[in-house]
């Protein structure tokens, strides 16, 4: 599974509360799907800079602590700006250094372009979008679905 997602996106924290755990623990976690995320900017105020910080902590294997807790506190941000004060809470004062000086590197912001790019080749025009790649098969899946519509077609392709 391709996942497309932009960490300012309402339906892309959505997915990520309430499909992606149940999708990690019986599909990605038992060996039968993997989980490519990829970084796909839409025009809104705080996208670049959200992505940036996730892109920056990946670098020092903390992808999963900034992820959940800008999709956890997605309200307050959006609203205030302050990536780098939520951010700064999951993160001890040496990886939060790291990560500050990661996203001032134009090599992050170039990762992002490049994905985001990758993801408009693909015919990804929305997030979240989910490509589901099976045996050179490439099925986009728009928005956001339920888990039991999901696992039913995962079920069905991993069948195949």
């Amino acid at each position: 599974i391709e996942l497309f997602s932009d960490f300012q996106c309402p339906h892309c924290k959505e997915l990520h509360d309430e499909i992606l755990p149940s999708v990690i623990a019986d599909f990605v976690n038992t060996g039968k799907v993997y989980l490519v995320r990829h970084y796909y900017l839409l025009p809104r105020p705080y996208s670049r800079v959200s992505a940036a910080y996730v892109c920056a902590a990946e670098k020092l294997g903390k992808y999963d602590q900034v992820s959940e807790v800008l999709f956890r506190t997605q309200q307050i941000w959006v609203q205030t700006g302050k990536v780098d004060e939520i951010v700064s809470g999951v993160l001890s004062p040496a990886d939060m250094a790291k990560v500050r000086a990661l996203v001032k590197d134009p090599s992050i912001n170039a990762e992002i372009d490049k994905e985001t790019a990758l993801g408009t080749s693909q015919g990804v025009n929305q997030t979240p979008t989910m490509i589901i790649v099976h045996k050179g098969q490439r099925t986009p899946i728009a928005g956001v679905i339920s888990y039991s519509l999901l696992k039913m077609y995962l079920d069905k392709v991993l069948a195949q």
